[in-house]
């Protein structure tokens, strides 16, 4: 059975969330919502308002109506920055990487959000500015050794192959210390090893960091294989929500996910 909801547990949720374009609804009366510690697929077919809900959920949307909390409190009208303060972190469907910037660079950037340091330290380079840019550097390098990167730690983040591309973004994110974690389509373009290993990749980062997940994914051995519970949205409505294995028997979905007779 799926996890239920719980006041005391929920992480981030959207109460009755939908957004025009145009007089377009790209999502429409979206509700959901996310424990601590869950980890959780959001899919659908091309179109379905999937990134539209990871663009509300980060402030780069604001609904037009209903609401959205994080950790209780309300984000609607936050910028993206300050979401990012408050502990969501994400990783896109098209890769955005400072590709003219080396890997440590990259993914040092991502702690600037936390610095203690002031600006009158930084500018007149003050004994606390160094001693937090040899923390930064520090912990930096250990997210890249995680992750395979630390002996590509000083070439540009451009020059690196597809992969270890995805996995300098994932690297990057985890930087800003989120308490949630989001992962557009986190699988694109990776072969079906590399698919395999971004999965125990996924679940040991969500152990090792105590890391609550969502994921949009079109790998259905991805989603399938590790997700806890599973929304399926088409035409930015909910259709179907709960186990993988009550997802895959759900008619809504086979019917409009699978392309079968309902």
């Amino acid at each position: 059975m799926a996890e239920e909801k719980k006041e005391s547990k929920v992480l981030l949720e959207a109460k009755d969330v939908s957004e025009v374009f145009g007089g377009l609804k790209a999502v429409s009366d979206f509700n959901f919502y996310i424990n601590k510690g869950e980890l959780v697929g959001l899919i659908g077919p091309n179109g379905a308002g999937k990134t539209t809900a990871f663009n509300l959920f980060t402030g780069v949307y604001q609904p037009t109506t209903g609401e959205i909390t994080f950790g209780g409190k309300s984000i609607v009208g936050l910028k993206p920055y300050q979401i990012t303060q408050r502990g969501i972190a994400r990783t896109f469907q098209n890769i955005r990487l400072f590709s003219e910037l080396t890997v440590l660079d990259n993914v040092k950037i991502a702690f600037h959000d936390h610095v203690k340091y002031s600006v009158v330290e930084a500018v007149l380079r003050m004994g606390r500015y160094y001693k937090e840019e040899d923390r930064i550097e520090e912990e930096a390098l250990k997210l890249l050794d995680i992750f395979h990167l630390k002996d590509k730690a000083g070439e540009l983040a451009k020059n690196l192959p597809y992969g270890a591309q995805r996995r300098l973004e994932i690297a990057r994110a985890l930087a800003a210390g989120p308490k949630l974690l989001l992962l557009d389509e986190p699988a694109a373009g990776m072969n079906p090893q590399e698919t395999q290993e971004l999965m125990e990749m996924i679940r040991w980062i969500r152990k090792k960091f105590g890391l609550t997940v969502l994921l949009i994914e079109h790998d259905m051995n991805l989603v399938m294989g590790i997700c806890e519970r599973i929304y399926v949205l088409e035409y930015g409505m909910v259709i179907a929500s709960g186990t993988p294995e009550e997802v895959q028997k759900n008619p809504e979905v086979i019917r409009a996910y699978l392309g079968g007779e309902g």
